[in-house]
């Protein structure tokens, strides 16, 4: 499995837990793939001579991690993995509901199951957001986490559910992803960060992707946070299976192929105006709905 990559070389741990440095072979590079051709995470197949290792073959890949990248291009930030933790920051920086929509969305969209973490608790005037948020989320079914690096509030569950099989944290940078690994595994050492004072945004501190094996025996992948999130190839139809909460509702609409958006006789929305639904959740769905219309022109 491929453990890190940079500068056209890629870091391999073999099936004796041995790992070795590859290239790719020549004719991989004209593979068409989507997006990198390989990432962390990925199952290669690795010919070993004296002089060199090159990585012959790609396997299928279970599931893949994708956001839209420059220019509307794929930008795959990892393969193979079991879940995905959304940070998000209470504060310093403060997280929206729509960021975090359209986090669980990319990760439900990756065809993995997504947890939610709601980060550094202790700063001041974050109980209200952590409590209507929790609830909020909660009642949806998802996993929701209220952590804080400095006091250990939730360490001990984020630790637990990093310690089985392969993860990935990911949200914007300064939400404090690599503090939280760092409470969960101190030898990790990984570099944190400063808010920016003129912006009051987060500095990237890690720059390149790897895959970490915690003492613990989980792996986590290390990757560069973002903000910017736009989905990639993002059927317009799938967009409201990524959210849970409208699948009994669409049953009931009056028309098959109900957008949510307009019809008459939208049982989504009527949900929504009873009560079952929040409004933040219809609102960002619409929009994401039109962002993947408008990508299918492209």
């Amino acid at each position: 499995m491929v453990h890190e990559t940079g500068g056209g070389v890629y870091s391999v741990v073999l099936d004796d837990e041995s790992r070795i440095e590859a290239s790719l072979r020549g004719r991989l590079k004209k593979e068409q793939r989507t997006g990198s051709r390989v990432v962390i995470g990925d199952e290669v197949d690795v010919r070993i001579v004296p002089a060199a290792a090159t990585i012959e073959s790609v396997r299928e890949r279970r599931t893949e991690l994708v956001r839209r990248g420059r220019g509307r291009m794929p930008k795959i930030l990892a393969a193979n993995l079991d879940r995905v933790f959304v940070v998000i920051a209470l504060r310093e920086p403060r997280g929206s509901l729509q960021l975090v929509d359209r986090m669980l969305v990319l990760v439900e969209s990756s065809g993995m199951r997504p947890v939610l973490v709601l980060n550094k608790a202790d700063l001041e005037n974050t109980e209200s957001t952590s409590t209507d948020w929790s609830a909020l989320y909660g009642s949806i079914g998802y996993r929701v986490l209220v952590t804080s690096a400095s006091t250990g509030e939730g360490i001990p569950e984020f630790h637990d559910e990093l310690c089985s099989g392969s993860s990935a944290l990911i949200g914007p940078s300064g939400a404090g992803k690599s503090t939280l690994l760092n409470a969960v595994d101190p030898s990790l050492e990984l570099r944190t960060g400063v808010l920016s004072r003129k912006t009051g945004t987060g500095r990237h501190t890690t720059v390149g992707s790897r895959l970490i094996t915690l003492e613990c025996g989980g792996l986590v992948a290390d990757t560069p946070g973002f903000g910017d999130v736009g989905l990639w190839a993002v059927d317009p139809k799938a967009v409201g299976s990524c959210f849970p909460e409208f699948g009994g509702p669409a049953e009931e609409c009056r028309f098959r192929g109900c957008t949510h958006v307009h019809e008459p006789g939208c049982a989504v929305r009527e949900a929504m105006e009873d009560g079952l639904i929040a409004p933040s959740r219809l609102e960002n769905y619409v929009l994401m709905r039109q962002e993947a219309e408008e990508q299918e022109v492209f």
